[in-house]
C-alpha cells in the first residue's frame, strides 16, 4: 500500500486501525509535507504581485525549497512505515536456540537503527522547514500570514513528533555510541528549532493583535 496515494479519508481510516503502522512517524512526515505545501502556497501568492516585487527572487527560492521538502516529506511518510515493518519482522524471527536468539537480536538492533534514521531525517527536514516558514511569515504576502503561521506550527509539530520517535527507538538500541550521538543531535536540533519558533511566533502575535 502506498500511503501517499490514499485519499485523506482512507489515510485517516488506515491510521486509526489496530495496525501499528502507519503511526506517529508517518504523521510527523505528513505534518511536514503540509507545512511545506503551505509555505509554497504563500510564496506563490507573493510572487508576481507588484507591491512585493522586492521579494520575488526570495519567494522564488523559497517556493522551490518548499516544493522539494514537500516531496521529501511525502516519501518519508511511506519510508517510516516500511522501516517499522522491518522491525516487526525482526522481532518475529525464531528464538528457539541460542544461535536463533543471537541472530534475532542482531536483526532487531540493525532494524531499529534503520527505523531511527527515518524520524531523524524527518527532524532534520523539519528544521529546514521552520527556517522556510520564518521567511514566508516575515516576507510573504500579509494576506496569507495565517497560512504562513500554519507552516510554522506544522514544522514545529513535525519536528517534535519525529523527536519522540527517535527517542523511543533509541531506548531499544544497545549501541551506546550510536544512542549518545543521536540523542545529542535530537536535543540540539530541537533547541535550535524552539529558539527560532519563539522568535517567529512572537512576530506572528505582534502582527495579528
Amino acid at each position: 500500500m502506498k500511503l501517499d496515494q490514499l485519499s485523506v479519508r482512507d489515510f485517516i481510516h488506515e491510521l486509526s486501525s489496530v495496525k501499528a503502522a502507519p503511526g506517529g512517524g508517518s504523521v510527523a512526515a505528513l505534518c511536514g509535507a503540509l507545512g511545506a505545501a503551505l509555505s509554497a502556497m504563500v510564496s506563490r501568492l507573493t510572487k508576481g504581485r507588484e507591491k512585493f516585487k522586492d521579494m520575488w527572487k526570495t519567494m522564488e527560492e523559497i517556493q522551490q525549497k518548499a516544493d522539494d521538502l514537500a516531496g521529501l516529506f511525502l516519501n518519508l511518510v511511506q519510508k517510516d512505515t516500511d522501516t517499522y515493518q522491518q522491525v516487526m519482522a525482526a522481532i518475529k524471527q525464531p528464538r528457539e536456540t541460542d544461535e536463533d536468539k543471537t541472530s534475532r537480536q542482531a536483526a532487531i538492533e540493525e532494524s531499529m537503527k534503520k527505523a531511527t534514521a527515518v524520524p531523524l531525517e524527518i527532524l532534520r527536514a523539519s528544521e529546514k522547514l521552520i527556517k522556510i516558514a520564518e521567511k514566508v511569515v516575515e516576507c510573504g504576502n500579509p494576506v496569507a500570514l495565517s497560512d504562513a503561521g500554519g507552516a510554522l506550527q506544522l514544522a514545529r509539530t513535525s519536528g517534535a513528533i519525529a523527536a519522540y520517535n527517535v527517542r523511543i527507538n533509541l531506548a531499544r538500541i544497545e549501541d551506546e555510541k550510536f544512542v549518545a550521538e543521536h540523542r545529542r543531535e535530537v536535543d540540539e536540533t530541537l533547541e535550535r528549532m524552539e529558539t527560532l519558533f519563539s522568535k517567529v511566533d512572537g512576530y506572528m502575535n505582534a502582527h495579528l493583535s
